[in-house]
């Protein structure tokens, strides 16, 4: 079982003024102003926190770096050991989505460190959850599979739905990129009603997103542009930056799939834009490899094709993406063996 979704990194007296499905322009706003008007390290700590959390998922990077630093510094003075954790969390996760995995990895390991010494159950999950998503991410399956599981199995002890919905749906991804549609499928279905239920916008509109994904591979692009379309709503409602941009780069691989290149170019150049406002490294990197691909079908010539697949090909390397090498590597192939009029494969990476 479990209840409503709710977000523990709105603390204090932003927990009563602020929720899961919080615009994060309302977010910003709300506790811009608790940090001006905060009295104590702790007060200030937690206010810091929320602004960085918003201004990341806007993509306002340098406002959400000050941010996180702010409410590290103001819980380590409150001498506040989950607080410093949940900074360093805000901190490890926005080093992520700039392509800084190393120090992605030594901060979120620090915050575990310190959420587990402080007794933070909360924080303590979402740290281990941060550290997961990670290696997901760089397609180290077999190192964070199992705490995946433990992650999922910790939300359903507690009845916490959006720890729920984030730990099955990347399981769903670890199946999807192996090839097991079908349990994909039912692992993001079961995302999106367990995110409905609990109200939980933000877990619904990946949830998806994968959903998508998954049913435009099993030969059903209408229903997977549709489903896109839904989650559009709600990212554009939240002002969900990050969410919208790998939204749109998830449509450009639909189209391309379906041989829609010309419309597929257009679609990752927009998720290319989002991506760079936000300096998201990994959804730019994976959208410029759509945009390579789409102009190859559009006539490109191989030889700049083959420039810009090295040039990615190094760009993955340093981010880690093996599954997005293994893609660079396995276009690489079929352009050499084909004639430039001929089309290549339609997966998308």
């Amino acid at each position: 079982m479990y209840g409503k979704a709710f977000a523990p990194e709105y603390q204090g007296e932003l927990s009563a003024a602020l929720g899961v499905n919080s615009s994060y322009e309302d977010v910003l706003s709300t506790a811009g102003r608790a940090l001006a008007d905060a009295a104590t390290d702790t007060d200030r700590a937690r206010a810091a926190l929320a602004v960085a959390e918003a201004g990341r998922r806007l993509g306002r990077v340098e406002q959400a770096r000050a941010a996180w630093h702010e409410s590290y510094r103001s819980a380590r003075s409150a001498g506040d050991a989950g607080a410093m954790a949940w900074a360093l969390w805000s901190g490890g996760t926005l080093a992520r989505q700039c392509g800084e995995i190393a120090l992605a990895r030594r901060l979120l390991s620090w915050a575990v460190t310190l959420a587990a010494d402080s007794g933070d159950r909360l924080a303590h999950g979402y740290s281990l959850a941060g550290l997961a998503e990670t290696g997901r991410i760089q397609g180290d399956y077999a190192a964070v599979a199992e705490l995946h599981e433990e992650l999922l199995e910790r939300g359903r002890a507690h009845g916490e739905a959006r720890h729920m919905v984030w730990a099955m749906s990347g399981i769903a991804q670890m199946h999807r990129n192996t090839g097991d549609y079908a349990k994909a499928l039912d692992l993001f279905e079961e995302s999106v009603r367990i995110a409905t239920a609990a109200d939980d916008a933000r877990g619904r509109a990946w949830s998806l997103r994968g959903v998508a994904d998954v049913v435009s591979m099993r030969g059903e692009p209408d229903r997977a542009l549709a489903l896109l379309t839904e989650a559009e709503v709600i990212c554009r409602g939240m002002d969900l930056a990050g969410a919208l941009a790998y939204n749109h780069k998830m449509r450009g691989n639909i189209l391309y799939r379906v041989g829609w290149y010309e419309a597929a170019r257009v679609t990752y150049g927009i998720a290319l834009e989002e991506f760079r406002e936000m300096s998201e490294a990994r959804g730019a990197a994976l959208a410029r490899l759509g945009l390579t691909k789409s102009r190859a079908q559009l006539g490109r010539g191989h030889r700049e094709t083959l420039a810009e697949l090295a040039e990615l090909e190094g760009d993955f390397g340093r981010l880690g993406l093996k599954g997005a090498q293994a893609a660079v590597v396995a276009f690489r192939a079929e352009l050499r063996d084909s004639v430039p009029t001929a089309h290549a494969s339609r997966s998308a990476a």
